[in-house]
């Protein structure tokens, strides 16, 4: 008669646990303010899109070196303060790169795609963006987060963790 009342307890046991691991290695969003980094280059060119990738690392190792990034209010106000600045550093890398057009830096807000980083997966919606267009800005876009740095190499420290996944991997 003890086995027959341990058998339903064992398998709501094994849902719970179940339920709990899935849910854990499912649910690695973020969700809270982001500032996110939109690079559009000007054409789909291959020409274009090399710069754009260009342009990319140059702003990154800008931002890595000069803006706080401690809290949202700090990198979105520091980056806001930079607008001229991160524009000087997208025109000096196209220049010399041989490229002719120019570069804008603003701060605005826009929608977003779903879109993952890493482990992390940031939902669709309206977020505050640090948008560089270059020439025309009609090409494919390359997009990443200032804030929470996960384009930075520091992008593991906000990286979700769960004791019931690591234990069953």
């Amino acid at each position: 008669m003890k086995k027959l009342r341990i058998v339903p307890v064992i398998i709501v046991l094994i849902f719970a646990l179940s339920s709990i691991f899935c849910g854990c290695t499912a649910n690695n969003r973020y969700d809270g303010e982001l500032l996110r980094l939109h690079i559009r280059a000007n054409s789909d060119s291959a020409a274009d899109q090399a710069v754009k990738l260009k342009v990319r690392d140059a702003v990154n190792a800008y931002i890595s070196e000069k803006v706080d990034k401690d809290t949202f209010e700090e990198a979105y106000a520091d980056i806001g303060t930079r607008l001229g600045e991160i524009t000087r550093v997208a025109v000096a890398t196209l220049r010399a790169e041989g490229f002719s057009y120019g570069a804008r830096a603003l701060l605005t807000n826009e929608y977003f795609p779903a879109r993952q980083y890493g482990d992390t997966v940031v939902e669709d919606g309206y977020y505050d963006a640090l948008i560089i267009e270059l020439g025309e800005a009609k090409g494919d876009n390359w997009w990443c987060v200032i804030y929470p740095p996960l384009c930075y190499g520091e992008g593991e420290r906000f990286k979700y963790k769960s004791f019931f996944a690591e234990l069953f991997s």
